[in-house]
């Protein structure tokens, strides 16, 4: 039901672009249509899986690594389960083969041992009662600086680099091992030190490739856009799917190996589960295989043609300013469609017992990506540098992390780097990909960073909610002492003020 509430949206908003603003053909309808039932099929397998298994097993690791008493054990596991995990990203796998000048397996390593290193500093961070605030205004500043002297064309690929490492396969784990880590800790600061993995693991991978852009000059874009195929009968859209899955079934296992491998060798050393537990995260596993096979094939073979039509066809009209309301209205129902956001917005509401709830987290990350998706393409189609757009950003963002609690600085860090998913990756860069091509721009320095803006805009919008947390936690506080007898749940005392009874 989650699943079909998140697609529905999006599907309806093409099918009204396709009647009134862009026709399309009957076949290319019916494709995106059985993208769609993959997607939402997917997208549910997905999520039980990652909570029968991903969750458990990055719990279980950070658990334990949290008991080491040898820092150095604890830096070189999270290294290892860093880079281990990035290696497998389906998502990290897609952007490399769009990046020119540069070998896929050279941007892949250079990326995971990026995340690897900063998570391994996230560790000792959690370790050691590092404040993150502190930790990332000054990595954050490092980046910008170091960002004057990358090369521009290659910016934006640095900044989408961290957008997408952070994706469906990485985030269940890392988010459940920071979990892990921090349980073990009683003091009041522990729930809100296991967030911030996801954010420390998404500066690695752009701190890595902008060092490895002053090596590399890429010129031109080497992104092949995608055409949609031509499919006439439901026959001819099942036998393209059918053709497509074993392609994803392979990529998909090869991902998952590695997270696997991990799981046997630790219950091998530790025997961390029992019997059961172990039987539940196999399951789990395979429901995360299939999830996976099904949401990416259904969004790489239904989706993605479609979102660079979209945008080729938009931005080719006389008034293509179009694209950028239609874009913030598609951007604000696709974060929902991302697998990982559930799977973030889940472990806030476990963590702060309800205090933040989910409906809470998917408004203000959905305001925020469709805030991010406006940007983005009003940048393309001014041709507006990213610097203008990225550096004042995160200043923003960095500043408020010092006035907002403790616990909203991670989520609101780690939203970011979950907010830049598969849909994005395979739906909104192809979108900003057609435009960019119908109104002769240049891919790499005007296309790219859409995910770099997706990763940014949660980073203010979940901190404003937590500024208004604050106010209201403050104000209740303060009907508590004027009102001493009053014993009712926060929950009861905000719903009767809003409906004008206190």
């Amino acid at each position: 039901m989650e699943s079909l509430s998140a697609v529905l949206p999006i599907t309806g908003i093409v099918l009204f672009i396709s009647v009134f603003l862009v026709p399309m053909e009957v076949g290319t309808v019916m494709l995106f249509l059985a993208g769609a039932v993959m997607l939402i099929l997917g997208m549910g397998f997905f999520q039980l899986g990652a909570e029968m298994a991903m969750t458990p097993i990055g719990a279980g690791i950070g658990h334990t690594v949290s008991k080491t008493p040898k820092a150095w054990l604890m830096v070189l596991i999270g290294f290892l389960m860093g880079t281990i995990i990035t290696i497998s990203e389906p998502d990290l796998q897609v952007l490399a083969e769009q990046v020119p000048s540069i070998p896929n397996l050279t941007l892949i390593l250079t990326v995971a041992i990026g995340v690897g290193i900063f998570l391994a500093l996230a560790v000792i961070r959690i370790k050691f009662r590092i404040d993150l605030s502190k930790l990332l205004i000054l990595l954050y500043l490092a980046l910008i600086g170091i960002s004057f002297l990358v090369p521009s064309e290659f910016l934006a690929v640095a900044f989408d680099s961290g957008g997408v490492t952070t994706g469906p396969m990485t985030v269940p784990f890392i988010m459940a091992m920071g979990v892990g880590l921090a349980s073990v800790r009683t003091d009041k600061d522990s729930a809100s030190d296991s967030f911030g993995l996801v954010a420390l693991s998404s500066v690695g991978p752009i701190l890595a490739v902008m060092i490895l852009g002053c090596f590399f000059k890429p010129t031109d874009a080497s992104y092949a856009l995608g055409e949609i195929p031509s499919v006439i009968t439901t026959r001819d859209v099942v036998s393209l799917f059918a053709y497509e899955i074993p392609a994803y079934a392979g990529e998909v296992m090869i991902s998952l190996l590695p997270i696997a491998a991990v799981f046997l060798l630790f219950q091998l050393m530790t025997r961390h589960y029992h019997k059961r537990e172990v039987k539940r995260i196999v399951m789990g596993v395979l429901y995360t295989y299939a999830g996976l096979v099904l949401f990416l094939c259904g969004v790489g073979v239904g989706f993605a043609p479609v979102g660079t039509f979209l945008g080729e066809a938009l931005a080719s009209l006389s008034y293509n300013w179009v694209i950028v309301p239609i874009g913030m209205l598609i951007g604000y129902y696709i974060v929902k469609a991302e697998p990982a956001i559930q799977v973030l917005n889940r472990q806030v509401e476990s963590i702060t017992d309800g205090a933040i709830s989910t409906k809470a987290m998917n408004r203000c990350m959905s305001i925020g990506v469709a805030i991010s998706i406006g940007l983005a393409l009003m940048r393309v189609l001014l041709h507006i540098p990213i610097y203008w757009i990225i550096i004042p950003g995160y200043l923003i963002a960095l500043l408020m992390s010092l006035f907002v609690p403790k616990i909203f600085v991670g989520i609101a860090f780690d939203s970011g780097g979950v907010a830049s998913g598969p849909m994005t990756s395979t739906f909104l860069l192809p979108l900003s990909l057609g435009t960019c091509r119908a109104v002769g721009g240049n891919l790499m320095t005007d296309a790219f960073g859409v995910v770099a803006l997706v990763a940014l805009t949660p980073l203010i919008a979940i901190q404003v909610m937590g500024v208004a947390y604050t106010l209201k936690t403050a104000k209740l506080q303060k009907m508590y002492a004027v009102h001493p007898g009053i014993t009712a749940d926060c929950d009861r005392i905000v719903d009767l003020e809003e409906e004008g009874a206190v």
